[in-house]
């Protein structure tokens, strides 16, 4: 038996841009006459640009396929059709060409307050929303009392939930839509909106229901930890169409797919482009692993050798060299300066000179990273603007942090600690 609990096949959607009529069918005949003889339309609003007829594909014979349990991340940039296909998926709307096979309920978040009821209680809520996924009263009244508890929410339960706040709103609907069975979750960036604690709590809760349940959950949001942490799967949308199907990793490389990523542009043209300070100018940057200069590719197993040299043009107190290495979304993993010091070096002498960073071996585990070097006055201003981005695909060619190849359970960073162990 098939494991497939969702497959769209060749699926699009057309939205007509504009209004679509004018309130009544005399109107409408009115202005179809107008456009059949070349006249202007006279319920046309003043200064209308949308010509009858324009309009666009939301998305664009989208093709994939999901399997049971699975935890897939949905990503792209705003308008790339994410929320048109979870709409499909939820049957809160038509696909204009194209077929969607679902296995199973599926249970949508997809903005707060989604089926809610504004005058209805909380409690009440919870039954109408288990009632329109097809469930018994017996069922609700089995999970009643898990749901409330988890939402947080027990002394507003029975308020009617247009008293609610939109974090009331997220944490109840959040509850209802994780503990009511249903074969698919959907959850579409309304986490977002949750504070830090109830997010975590939340990611923890579709997690568990994937992995101990086997139901399949489609999440989207912008925060990509949040996505890391959650999902094993990606897809990629780019304007309504399907860009990448696969591994999260290579989902997320693909959506940033920003220049430090995929870049073959020489570091001497990117040094050319900062901008020209009067008291610091970056002029060279070399990495190299044992001797030899290197390209964006490193080995896991040899120590990275960062060398950057600059001139001193203008004496100023505070002046340094610092080096940003992020992971592959930007976010920042550590920061390190030449001198040692938050303070900045006391004050250098006019001239040039050359800081070298040892990155030591199996500290940088096989992943993709960013590395950005910069020159700044402390606590006064950068003198090389966003700095230098480099690429820095870190491959394994020897046993990571003396993990098995191929393992990578200790993290991006493999740092070793030092442990002290006593009988007592």
């Amino acid at each position: 038996m098939s494991n497939i609990v969702l497959k769209c096949e060749n699926v699009s959607k057309y939205y007509k841009l504009g209004q679509y009529n004018n309130g009544t069918f005399f109107k409408d005949l009115q202005s179809w006459m107008a456009i059949k003889k070349g006249k202007e339309d006279p319920n046309a609003r003043i200064g209308e640009r949308v010509k009858s007829g324009e309009g666009f594909w939301a998305l664009h014979n989208v093709d994939f396929e999901i399997e049971q349990g699975q935890r897939v991340g949905i990503i792209g940039k705003n308008g790339a059709g994410k929320s048109t296909l979870l709409k499909l998926i939820s049957e809160i709307t038509t696909p204009t060409t194209g077929n969607i096979f679902v296995k199973g309920r599926v249970a949508s978040l997809l903005e707060v307050g989604t089926g809610f009821h504004p005058e209805m209680t909380g409690r009440e809520n919870i039954y109408l929303n288990g009632a329109i996924l097809g469930m018994k009263r017996s069922e609700i009244n089995e999970k009643i009392n898990d749901i409330i508890e988890f939402s947080e929410i027990e002394e507003h339960i029975d308020t009617p939930v247009k008293r609610y706040s939109s974090g009331m709103y997220v944490r109840l609907a959040f509850a209802v839509a994780a503990h009511l069975d249903s074969e698919i979750l959907i959850a579409d960036e309304v986490l977002a909106v949750g504070d830090a604690a109830f997010q975590e709590k939340a990611l923890g809760k579709m997690n568990d229901i994937s992995t101990h349940q086997g139901r399949t959950v489609l999440f989207v949001s912008h925060n990509m930890s949040a996505v890391r942490s959650l999902c094993n799967t990606g897809i990629l949308l780019e304007d309504g169409k399907l860009t990448l199907k696969g591994k999260l990793d290579d989902v997320i490389d693909k959506y940033f797919d920003n220049p430090f990523l995929a870049d073959d542009e020489k570091i001497e043209d990117k040094i050319k482009r900062l901008p020209i300070d009067s008291s610091l100018e970056i002029l060279d940057i070399t990495i190299s692993q044992n001797g030899m200069t290197c390209g964006s590719i490193v080995g896991n197993a040899d120590a990275i050798m960062v060398e950057v040299v600059y001139e001193v043009k203008n004496k100023e107190p505070g002046m340094r060299i610092y080096i940003d290495i992020c992971d592959s979304t930007g976010e920042l993993l550590f920061r390190t300066f030449n001198d040692g010091e938050e303070k900045g070096m006391s004050s250098l002498d006019v001239g040039k000179y050359k800081s070298t960073l040892i990155i030591p071996e199996n500290l940088l585990g096989p992943c993709k990273y960013i590395m950005i070097i910069r020159g700044t006055v402390f606590n006064v201003r950068s003198c090389t603007g966003d700095g230098v981005r480099i690429p820095l695909n870190v491959v394994q060619n020897g046993l990571y942090n003396r993990a098995y190849p191929g393992d990578t359970f200790r993290g991006k960073l493999g740092i070793v600690l030092k442990w002290c162990n006593e009988k007592l």
